[in-house]
């Protein structure tokens, strides 16, 4: 079953460097989340979405509010891609695709290379209380989020 606004956000922990890891419990009762699921580090969709949040990240990473990125490629691939996009904000490794499944944001055929296991373009907005503001998964990965609506939320929970 999709998560839904009013669900509470599945928890989880990936690596974003070798050495560190992201936990969703880390923001409990302190920021809110804005979680972007994307499916390739380098394509062009991904790079457009991703560098969108980097030039407005004063609207994103505030004192109430923390984004963080969520692919399947490794660790050192996004840590790369990071570097090269001058990204303001984590970008974790779901390498094992267990996150991307717990949120049913994975393509079971990512055509036209039909990969498997690829996370869907997906945007979540967990608030304080670990529970669901926004949701929203894209079949197709040359759509993105809905950013008009992510601010209005965000605002609202600010």
């Amino acid at each position: 079953m999709a998560i839904t606004v009013g669900d509470k956000a599945p928890l989880f922990t990936l690596f974003e460097t070798r050495d560190h890891t992201i936990s969703l419990q880390d923001y409990a009762a302190k920021k809110n989340v804005l979680l972007l699921f994307f499916p390739l580090a380098f394509t062009s969709t991904c790079t457009k979405e991703l560098c969108c949040v980097r030039d407005d990240i004063g609207k994103y990473n505030n004192e109430s509010t923390e984004v963080i990125g969520i692919s399947v490629d490794s660790v050192y691939t996004l840590k790369k891609y990071k570097e090269e996009q001058h990204f303001n904000y984590s970008l974790i490794s779901d390498f094992n695709r267990e996150v991307s499944e717990k949120y049913e944001t994975i393509y079971d055929s990512f055509t036209p290379m039909g990969m498997k296991g690829v996370s869907k373009r997906s945007a979540f907005i967990i608030d304080k209380k670990g529970i669901v503001q926004y949701a929203e998964v894209l079949d197709n990965a040359g759509e993105i989020p809905d950013f008009a609506q992510i601010d209005k939320i965000l605002a609202e929970l600010q």
